[in-house]
């Protein structure tokens, strides 16, 4: 098979901070029914995601969530991709935040059995090398919800 052709990427992530984010898109959707982050800051110090939200989350959400994307690091779980047509996968994926004239071949990331979405950027082989996750604050305004992270002694 020839190499995918993808779009250039232009971010360049923090692997592990980078994977967290796709667990937590993954909790936040599972626990709560909602669609992955409309915004996301991914960055090595902290992280932020910002989710269409119809209120704030309880501590005990906040805890559970922690707890629920700790489970999914400590699981070891792989990371694995794989390519496919944009036609082939409309049903599966949100192609909406696709760039614009992106090309048609996609990139589908894997945690595991517990998430999957599209993705260009970098992420780590296997979640143990993630770290400790924890969400440091959140905040919600105008029905949006912010979710800001940091990891802890992560493996990368």
């Amino acid at each position: 098979m020839d190499e995918p052709i993808l779009n250039a990427h232009n971010k360049d992530e923090y692997p592990p901070a980078h994977t967290a984010e796709h667990i937590l898109n993954g909790t936040m959707v599972k626990m709560f029914g909602c669609r992955r982050a409309k915004t996301a800051h991914v960055e090595r110090k902290k992280s932020k995601l910002d989710y269409d939200f119809p209120r704030a989350l309880s501590p005990d959400e906040v805890a559970e969530v922690e707890a629920r994307v700790n489970q999914v690091i400590a699981a070891d779980m792989p990371v694995t991709m794989e390519f496919a047509n944009q036609n082939d996968v409309a049903e599966r994926f949100d192609l909406e935040r696709l760039p614009e004239g992106a090309s048609s071949t996609v990139r589908i990331v894997h945690v595991g059995n517990y998430d999957e979405c599209l993705c260009a950027g970098k992420h780590v082989d296997h979640t143990a090398q993630i770290g400790h996750f924890r969400i440091s604050s959140t905040r919600f305004q105008d029905n949006t919800l912010r979710l800001v992270f940091r990891l802890d002694g992560e493996n990368f």
